[in-house]
């Protein structure tokens, strides 16, 4: 706002310029050939009723030929006042010829009264007319020479306005801005985890009342954030409670095909309401962030599989340590390679690391997934098989809990087919 305010100050002032040397431009005009023409005029009656005008004295003299160099500066304007005052008054001449140079005393008598001896003008105008006989008259009149004097002016007067205007606009966008600008890191870095404190109301009435609103936006938030966490904790407990209940019920079924059948689905309702939970309770996670060792980590997670009789391999390396919520990243490395094997039979399981990022690659030999649903699959309830059979379970939140975890921890979750078939699902963190 200052460089704009600025920039118009300064366009102003020389568009004030600009006018101010033509209207200066305009009175000198007229100063200088005003009184020349009515010397001329005076001069050239006073010769016609017999007085000669004389070549060395005088205000304006006879000479032969033209006395002005060519090579002297002209003025056209000057000329055209001159030739059109002296037609006025009767006397035409042939041409009127200007030449500005320096001022030069000793040419010939000046009035003393005209200037001051101690500061005499730097410049003169010479003024020769050619009249119809052939002869031509001179005279000389100040030219003045102070457009520096003009332009230095110009900048004082520029630096005054900046002076008077732009201090105080900077002060006012300052004190407007410093609270502004805290409003936006205090944005930036707004945590629903964290209660931090209240942003200093200050700065103008309308930035003040803004820094409130968003103070009081901020403790609300936290407000229904607690209430949810209160709210999914009750649901949790009284839906945990009826399926603990069945599930011990189904153990006097007699049948065990069915009772099997019975334990797997409540099993399976069991894992849904954890998945549903978790994902709610995203962004407020109870798991403090810890050092972590990611090759030690996956490969646990890799156990539980092998414990299960499932084709998963993994790479193990050497120590990768990584600052984590190792609960929570468990249970997404655990999603990608439910999903490998579900999908395609077995899980490749690797862990690339570089400078800046370690990636955890979960490859799988299945179908794939059509390009244009790359993205699709990641929102929640989202299922490409929609039957929702035995074989295949689950209620879409597997890939969309896992990518809410490694965006949380700072990180991404990406699909991408493999060139020799099936799906590669890969975990980036920052390191």
């Amino acid at each position: 706002m200052a460089l704009l305010l600025a920039i118009a100050l300064f366009v102003a002032q020389a568009i004030s310029f600009t006018l101010l040397l033509r209207e200066r431009r305009s009175l000198l005009l007229e100063q200088t050939s005003g009184p020349a023409i009515a010397r001329l005029n005076d001069a050239i009656d006073r010769a016609a009723t017999g007085k000669p005008i004389s070549p060395d004295r005088g205000r304006v003299r006879a000479v032969l030929n033209n006395p002005i160099r060519r090579n002297l500066p002209r003025v056209p304007e000057v000329e055209t006042l001159i030739r059109e005052g002296l037609a006025e008054a009767g006397h035409p001449v042939e041409q009127v010829v200007t030449g500005v140079r320096p001022f030069r005393p000793e040419d010939f008598d000046w009035p003393r009264r005209r200037f001051d001896k101690r500061r005499p003008p730097a410049e003169e105008l010479l003024i020769a007319v050619q009249r119809k006989d052939g002869g031509w008259l001179v005279t000389r009149s100040f030219w003045p020479s102070d457009g520096l004097f003009l332009v230095w002016r110009l900048i004082t007067q520029t630096l005054i306005l900046y002076g008077i205007i732009l201090l105080p606009v900077l002060w006012i966008g300052r004190r407007i801005s410093r609270p502004l600008r805290d409003l936006t890191r205090a944005a930036e870095r707004f945590d629903p985890r964290e209660r931090g404190e209240p942003i200093p109301e200050q700065g103008p009435l309308d930035v003040s009342g803004l820094i409130a609103a968003f103070n009081a936006l901020r403790l609300r938030i936290g407000a229904m954030l607690d209430e949810k966490d209160r709210m999914l904790g009750a649901i949790g407990h009284d839906l945990r409670t009826p399926l603990a209940a069945l599930r011990v019920r189904i153990e006097s079924v007699e049948d065990e095909q069915d009772r099997l059948r019975m334990a797997d689905t409540v099993a399976e309702m069991n894992k849904t309401l954890e998945d549903i939970l978790s994902l709610a309770r995203m962004g407020r996670p109870s798991e403090a962030a810890t050092d972590v060792d990611l090759n030690a980590l996956v490969d646990a997670v890799v156990a539980d599989f092998h414990d299960l009789g499932q084709d998963v391999s993994f790479e193990e390396g050497g120590r990768l340590r990584l600052k984590l919520r190792p609960s929570l990243m468990r249970r997404a490395v655990r999603n990608l390679i439910e999903n490998a094997v579900k999908y395609g039979q077995t899980a490749d399981v690797r862990i690339d690391a570089q400078a800046e990022h370690v990636a955890i690659i979960v490859a799988d030999q299945g179908p794939g997934i059509a390009e244009d649903q790359l993205e699709t699959v990641f929102d929640p309830f989202t299922r490409l098989e929609t039957s929702r059979n035995r074989e295949t379970g689950g209620v879409g939140l597997g890939l969309a809990l896992a990518r809410s975890i490694v965006r949380e921890a700072g990180g991404d979750i990406r699909l991408a087919n493999r060139p020799g078939g099936g799906l590669a699902a890969t975990i980036t963190l920052p390191r």
